[in-house]
């Protein structure tokens, strides 16, 4: 048998992760965490690649990568875009500029001016104007294109972006524009938006497409310089709705990208559900800058009301919520004498000030070297070392003011760091009807363990699970994740038997649709599936919920329950159907990890004894730490990649799996 090499790579702004799998008789699986190159992510990626023995492999295109990048999401928030033309119908050259007139603050009355997505001399108006039914309000004439092309070609731009009032009932004129300016504009990247997000909301729309034309050079820059140094070894990008891409087509999709990292993880905690029999998980993924959470319950959920900065960002994707809080958030005390804790971080540089990097402000990291839970006897990932003395400089700043002790204000910045994450924890599942009892937390992330079990406690979780790749978990859900598109389409139909025929030759079309576009990109007919959903809200509402489409019969039901779940109530108005979905994808690859992790740098457990203000160092061998071997708290486990703070009450012991399980200690 022959065997088949596949690296899933997670580039993120500090460490790039990297988990490569070997599958032949048996499967085999290594790790790796080294430090990023923010100004070449490549770089990184391919020292990732010397480092793990596949010079040659990558030379003769022996090896799959499937990789998460940050460099769209960094782009948007960095602001380092292409420079975009927006051309719209007349009238409507503000629509970026005025989006839905809402404040950053309800209350707040007074803030500072927002600057508009795209300058106004970078925005152009022309005709082609549709009614909500697919008339023609506003025609197109031949010289009104040429005096478009004229206006754009005198701002010099490398992309533009076209969006047409009700292009999605009818692209007739979007499609004109873009093959006008194509054919006169070679060298610029043109995106409209009937095919990047033909729904309903100009404005979204809008944002979604100029994002879409703002990051295109971008993108493509990035992967044409990263596929030069990867031979002829086939390349997987990974989408924010948790479907992998080509790399040759990722670029014509890149606002599609912004979660691709975070996306990579979600779908490592599915994964390691199934491989444990748990259905019902909430993930909590904690980084350097800022905390990812989510909740599956038997699948992940994907929304389209998700946002980045300033920006709605309306294409699919996983639904995760995001919170400035993470390892480096920095703690001050604010202007009424009370200690807070983030949303500022210390970043990837200089860095929390126990990494000795020139950083000075005291940060959740600092905190748990203060209080004994990282060890600055033991490097981490990437050859970093801990100072302790930094860190106790960094938190007596603070402490003396507050005339409390270091170590007194090192767990303050840890408790309000916690409670930042168990309110995010809260939102997404108290809020929306869900009982976190009934779940698991699944912790990962370079900071996760160090909080499991206190977040844990605080939403009255019994269980919890550090993954055994915990600390390049999201590497590992780029090889877990489909390969696959979400096609989707604005219909507004009311939900009744008059338009079953008509919505299944619609959902039929966008099966059709998707089929095509991956059989092109290399993808075999026969391996191909399609899920259908439904974009659905009360006749007269804004907003809308995903249901999964399963024909008429009951639906309006089983709308209302979800709809009582999510919001506590049920209305007897008509469902009316918004927008339809295909989610036309292959089937996920078809590996098990082995019983226990066999990756050498995972063998040995470096764990910490607290007790009686003294901390002891012990190494436990692999074969006393299995199932059976249960450690209580508190302890410390450092593991490579990652750190696990047992909490005092929680008992810990490592599965079949080499999954760290956390439980309540009972008491007898």
């Amino acid at each position: 048998m022959q065997t088949k090499i596949i690296l899933g790579v997670d580039a993120g702004g500090t460490f790039t992760d990297f988990v490569l799998i070997r599958m032949g008789e048996t499967i085999s699986v290594r790790t790796l965490k080294i430090l990023s190159s923010p100004d070449a992510p490549e770089k990184a990626i391919l020292q990732g690649i010397g480092e793990l023995g596949l010079v040659s492999e990558l030379k003769n295109g022996d090896m799959e990568i499937v990789h998460g990048s940050t460099v769209a999401t960094n782009a948007v928030l960095e602001n380092r875009l292409a420079k975009t033309a927006f051309v719209t119908n007349h009238g409507f050259k503000d629509l970026l500029t005025l989006g839905r007139q809402t404040r950053p603050a309800l209350y707040q009355l007074e803030f500072e001016p927002i600057v508009p997505p795209v300058p106004r001399d970078l925005c152009f108006e022309a005709g082609g104007r549709l009614g909500a039914d697919g008339s023609v309000i506003e025609g197109l004439e031949q010289v009104e294109v040429e005096n478009l092309l004229t206006q754009i070609i005198s701002q010099d731009p490398e992309s533009v972006a076209i969006n047409l009032l009700f292009s999605f009932v009818n692209p007739k004129f979007e499609i004109i524009l873009e093959k006008a300016i194509a054919k006169r504009l070679p060298s610029v990247s043109v995106s409209r938006s009937s095919a990047v997000l033909p729904v309903y909301k100009e404005f979204e729309r809008g944002v979604a497409t100029w994002l879409n034309a703002a990051l295109q050079p971008v993108i493509h820059r990035y992967l044409v310089s990263l596929k030069e140094n990867l031979g002829n070894s086939k390349l997987q990008i990974m989408q924010s709705s948790g479907e992998t891409i080509s790399g040759e087509t990722a670029a014509e999709k890149a606002v599609n990208l912004l979660l691709s990292g975070p996306a990579g993880g979600l779908k490592a905690v599915q994964y390691i559900g199934k491989e444990i029999g748990e259905k019902k998980l909430v993930s909590f993924d904690m980084g350097g800058t800022s905390t990812d959470v989510a909740l599956i319950d038997g699948k992940i959920e994907t929304t389209t009301e998700g946002t980045l900065g300033s920006y709605p960002i309306a294409v699919p994707m996983l639904d995760m919520h995001t919170i400035g809080a993470g390892g480096g958030s920095i703690a001050f005390i604010d202007e009424g004498g009370l200690l807070r804790v983030g949303p500022q971080s210390s970043g990837a540089s200089p860095g929390p000030a126990c990494y000795a990097k020139g950083g000075l402000e005291p940060t959740v990291t600092d905190a748990h070297l203060v209080l004994g839970r990282l060890s600055d006897k033991s490097g981490l990932a990437g050859g970093l070392k801990l100072e302790k003395k930094f860190a106790i400089a960094a938190v007596e700043k603070i402490s003396f003011p507050l005339g409390l002790s270091v170590e007194t204000v090192a767990r303050g910045i840890i408790q309000i760091a916690n409670e930042h994450m168990v309110e995010a924890i809260r939102l997404i599942s108290v809020n929306r009807g869900h009982d976190p009892r009934d779940f698991t937390l699944v912790s990962f992330g370079g900071a996760g363990g160090l909080h499991v079990c206190e977040i844990a406690e605080g939403m009255q979780m019994e269980r919890a699970i550090v993954p055994a790749y915990g600390g390049v978990l999201s590497a590992l859900g780029m090889l877990a994740a489909e390969r696959g598109r979400q096609f989707v389409h604005t219909v507004n139909l009311i939900a009744d038997n008059s338009t079953e025929r008509d919505i299944d030759e619609r959902l039929a079309k966008l099966s059709e649709e998707g089929r095509r576009v991956l059989i092109s990109e290399g993808i075999d007919e026969e391996n191909l599936r399609v899920d259908y959903s439904a974009d659905c809200r009360y006749q007269g509402q804004s907003y809308t919920l995903n249901l999964a489409w399963g024909g008429l019969p009951n639906f309006s039901v089983l709308f209302a329950e979800l709809h009582q779940l999510r919001y506590g109530y049920s209305l007897k108005e008509k469902v009316e159907i918004v927008n339809l979905r295909a989610t036309v994808h292959t089937p996920a690859r078809d590996f098990s990890l082995t019983d226990f992790p066999i990756d050498d740098d995972l063998n040995n457990f470096n764990v910490s004894v607290r007790d009686s203000g003294e901390t002891e160092e012990e190494l436990f061998q692999t074969e006393e730490l299995k199932e059976g071997n249960k450690i209580n708290g508190p302890v410390v486990i450092s593991q490579y990649a990652s750190t696990t703070y047992v909490a005092p009450g929680w008992q810990a012991h490592f599965d079949v799996k080499g999954n760290l399980s956390l439980t309540i200690k009972k008491v007898e």
